[in-house]
């Protein structure tokens, strides 16, 4: 027996509109008799069972923003990349018409 969107929902505690996005985004195995949205119970423990495996890798040393030794040397690249440092103002960025050009902003 297949279930519907709302019994699905329910068991899974979101929102029917979030499984219709994930049905339709190909995130949760569905199938859609008559142009409606039905799951498979048994596809759906193997899903959720092959989610509950998953492990996000952790970030490598140098991007781990978590560690403070990295946060004033992250600061430090992100002002240089940022500020000129003359003036300390921003640098102008290039428009699709190419207006900078003739203010002098290039």
């Amino acid at each position: 027996m297949l279930l519907t969107v709302d019994e699905l929902a329910k068991e899974l505690q979101v929102s029917p509109s979030t499984l219709y996005a994930w049905a339709k985004q190909g995130k949760i195995p569905c199938c859609t008799p008559n142009g409606i949205v039905r799951f498979d119970p048994e596809e759906i423990a193997r899903w959720l069972e092959a989610s509950r495996k998953t492990v996000p890798t952790p970030l490598p040393p140098a991007l781990n923003t978590n560690t403070p030794s990295n946060l004033p040397r992250l600061i430090a690249r992100a002002h240089r990349e940022v500020y000129t440092r003359p003036h300390g103002e921003t640098r102008p960025k290039s428009s699709l018409i190419r207006k900078e050009e003739k203010d002098g902003a290039v």
